[in-house]
């Protein structure tokens, strides 16, 4: 992981001071690297020796980073990792441009590599995560929204990743095609039981520990799974005020909602859901070679759904 921080640091420099300035401010701001880890992991899980897995990795958190920097200015956010977030200390059309010079540096350092089936592979991420952008956007504020079409957005907007970054280990490594395949299975479980974690910590966690603001996604109007959760199976009294809170993205109910929510069982539904996708992720590299790494990629299933944070 030092080794891909050395690498994200070096592709993040440019002649262009502010660059180089919000560069700095993201690559401090830190983050639990678990996409670039799992390029990591998965590449070493099959005995690769060489140095590539290093590149893959920061591209994968470089197309992350970019995805952040819009998605911030997006949603308004002004907290991201414990601190402001890039929108809110430097303004959006920074943010948007500085996500921009990322982006496209990532795909310079793709290039770079030489390998058509990376490219397909991430190429084909960037587009599937941008659809999931926008399928997220048509459903905000709809208190309609299903529990498939919402998780079709966690496939999109958040698996993808996991599962480009995954398969991309696999890939360099020489696995064999099942491999690559159980891999890439692998790493779309774990994004999935991520996001849903991520979900119940908006309503369960403290700002402190997420290094966000809770309640950020009823702000925005997103029906994420407990408030899809409550709206299929709440009183027609919380179904009202869910209702009305995703319509108007109204905070200021958030202590009530958040009542609703424990109360209604919704919270222990997403968890269950979560756990669901770890015990998938499990189940696809069951068969991949005993070794620490694969122990590892193991411990990020536990890890994904025990978290606070």
């Amino acid at each position: 992981m030092a080794a891909v921080d050395e690498v994200i640091r070096m592709q993040l420099h440019s002649s262009v001071p502010l660059v180089n300035q919000i560069g700095e401010y993201i690559v401090g701001a830190g983050g639990k690297r678990i996409r670039p880890m799992l390029v990591l992991l998965m590449a070493k899980a099959f005995g690769y020796g060489g140095a590539r897995h290093h590149d893959l990795a920061a591209v994968i958190e470089f197309i992350h980073t970019a995805t952040l920097l819009h998605d911030d200015v997006v949603d308004e956010s002004s907290l991201r990792r414990g601190r402001e977030t890039t929108n809110a200390k430097f303004g959006n059309a920074a943010a948007v441009l500085v996500g921009d010079f990322v982006y496209s540096r990532a795909f310079q350092m793709m290039v770079a590599v030489d390998n058509m089936r990376v490219m397909r592979i991430l190429a084909d991420a960037t587009n599937v995560i941008a659809e999931g952008e926008v399928l997220q956007l048509l459903n905000m504020h709809d208190p309609d929204v299903t529990e498939e079409r919402y998780l079709q957005v966690i496939r999109s907007k958040t698996a993808k990743l996991f599962e480009a970054a995954a398969e991309l280990g696999a890939l360099i490594a020489g696995a064999s095609e099942e491999q690559v395949a159980a891999a890439a299975e692998y790493g779309r479980s774990l994004g999935t039981a991520f996001q849903l974690i991520d979900d119940v910590l908006d309503y369960s966690g403290s700002s402190d520990a997420i290094g966000k603001n809770v309640g950020d996604d009823l702000r925005e109007g997103k029906p994420t799974l407990p408030l899809i959760y409550l709206l299929q199976r709440g009183t027609s009294s919380q179904q009202a005020l869910v209702k009305a809170c995703i319509e108007s993205g109204d905070e200021t109910h958030f202590g009530e909602v958040l009542s609703a929510i424990t109360i209604s069982g919704a919270l222990e539904y997403t968890r269950e859901k979560a756990a669901e996708a770890s015990a998938s992720a499990t189940r696809a590299i069951t068969g991949f070679p005993n070794s620490q790494f694969k122990d590892s990629l193991l411990e990020l299933c536990a890890f994904a759904i025990g978290r606070n944070h």
